[in-house]
């Protein structure tokens, strides 16, 4: 089994210039540059994450696999622009079909392979639902609102009030936080979002997939992994993570990061 190494990648920071504001973008190479024609990882990141957060796992996967990757902050997160309009709920379908492939056109990625955390990971299946794409890592994704999603927010939005949590976000999305944190809990808190639900999108996505989740994960339960399983047209690996929360990239590293590696490399 790969085993995760220590990097030795180039990286270059930019910006994309969209209509509704600028991304900030990464893109990393890995050791001796990237190989013509091949594909390119592309992350997505959590509700509150952004380029930062990811910390080294792309830099890992990308010396792990050989491919390169891109990474970019939504907008309202990190480094870029703050986002354009109040959050609504079907802000994942806009993030999916408006900026993603934008994103990708204006980077000039045609072939993808999509590795995408929580949010990160709905964006990447409903992106796949209408778009070619070689293959995808789905991380704690959800297709569908539980209640122990609904807790597990409102267990963030306590904590977010009595602890120095927006201190620490502020590390990151600078004065957008606070604008951020309530665009994320009040969205999926409100009344027009307890319906939503996109496993209807699922039998269009054809390429393989690998799905993750911890079996602790304090915002879903193995009913999402169940659904996305089933409902996908193409292959799916479930890899369901013991001892484990809602990061398995961090809190399962390293199990988590050589299945992903393995499952990137054999759809390269």
């Amino acid at each position: 089994m790969l085993t995760p190494g220590s990097p030795d990648c180039s990286s270059s920071d930019f910006c994309i210039d969209l209509p509704e504001g600028r991304i900030a973008a990464r893109r990393i190479d890995p050791p001796g540059g990237a190989v013509p024609d091949m594909p390119v990882m592309v992350f997505l990141h959590e509700a509150l994450g952004c380029i930062a957060m990811w910390k080294d796992v792309p830099e890992r996967l990308v010396a792990m696999t050989g491919l390169p990757a891109l990474v970019y902050d939504r907008h309202g997160h990190g480094l870029s622009d703050p986002m354009p309009r109040p959050r609504e709920p079907d802000y994942l379908d806009r993030e999916s079909f408006d900026v993603l492939p934008q994103v990708l056109a204006d980077c000039g990625v045609t072939d993808s392979i999509l590795v995408g955390h929580s949010d990160g990971g709905s964006i990447a299946l409903l992106h796949a639902s209408r778009h070619p794409v070689r293959a995808l890592v789905s991380e704690a994704a959800h297709v569908f609102v539980e209640g122990v999603t609904l807790a597990g927010i409102g267990q963030a939005a306590a904590t977010w009030r009595h602890t120095d949590l927006p201190q620490r976000l502020a590390r990151y999305h600078g004065d957008k936080t606070d604008a951020l944190f309530s665009a994320w809990a009040d969205c999926w808190q409100s009344e027009p979002f307890t319906s939503w639900n996109m496993e209807s999108a699922l039998p269009g996505i054809s390429c393989p997939a690998l799905i993750i989740q911890g079996e602790g994960d304090e915002f879903g339960t193995k009913a999402q992994v169940d659904s996305i399983a089933a409902g996908l047209s193409g292959p799916a690996n479930v890899m369901m993570v013991p001892g484990c929360d809602h990061i398995p990239h961090f809190q399962a590293a390293g199990t988590v990061l050589p299945a992903i590696a393995e499952f990137v490399i054999a759809h390269s």
